[in-house]
């Protein structure tokens, strides 16, 4: 998760999903054994850390959310000179649980924006702080 100033996501140089203000970025990953659970906390988490401005959470200020997934947070760098995917969630497990971390925050009245599943995506973030939390489930 990052703190920004504003965010954006674009594919094939189209803006699929953005955020204008103050809110958070939040890269997500899912790996094999991640369900309802881990979805749950997650998305309790984002909503109600207090990051920003004020130390205030996303929830309190009506702040957006852009939610990208991104499954290259779980990649294995410890042997060679190419990254291992084998703990990445394939698209099958993965996708859904993207989704429900997005249908969770908008469940609690956070406006999101999104990017899209499996795309080559540019991000475009302004960190604010800079801000950057690892959160794990």
């Amino acid at each position: 998760m990052q703190r920004v100033a504003r965010a954006a996501v674009r594919v094939d140089d189209e803006v699929v999903g953005q955020i204008a203000e103050p809110g958070l970025c939040v890269l997500v990953g899912a790996t094999h054994d991640d369900g309802p659970e881990q979805v749950a906390l997650i998305v309790r988490k984002i909503a109600e850390l207090r990051l920003l401005d004020g130390e205030v959470s996303v929830q309190d200020a009506d702040a957006p959310v852009l939610v990208v997934s991104q499954f290259t947070l779980y990649a294995d760098t410890r042997k060679g000179r190419r990254p291992s995917w084998n703990a990445a969630a394939p698209r099958e497990v993965a996708e859904p649980l993207v989704e429900q971390v997005v249908a969770g925050l908008v469940e609690r009245g956070i406006r999101v924006a999104t990017g899209q599943f499996g795309a080559h995506m540019q991000v475009e973030i302004v960190n604010d702080g800079p801000v950057t939390i690892l959160l794990e489930a």
